[in-house]
């Protein structure tokens, strides 16, 4: 396991203070809980953004749903 240091406000570090000491557990556990938990929502959304760059740059194809479903013989 590696070590990662971060630095946040005063105001996190001490609501992450409190929560520690309340919960008889350590910070690391909450900033690994919280990284872990989130980690993938971030990547998902930083793709979706890439994605969407590369589309408005013409770059990336996008497919129509009507293509899509006739393709997949879905149609209505």
């Amino acid at each position: 396991m590696k070590t990662v240091n971060v630095r946040v406000s005063d105001e996190v570090a001490e609501r992450l203070d409190k929560l520690a000491q309340e919960t008889h557990r350590t910070k690391s556990y909450y900033l690994r809980k919280i990284i872990e938990d989130h980690l993938e929502d971030l990547e998902d959304a930083y793709l979706a953004q890439q994605r969407l760059e590369d589309i408005r740059a013409g770059k990336t194809k996008t497919i129509p749903l009507s293509e899509v479903e006739k393709s997949l013989e879905l149609e209505h």
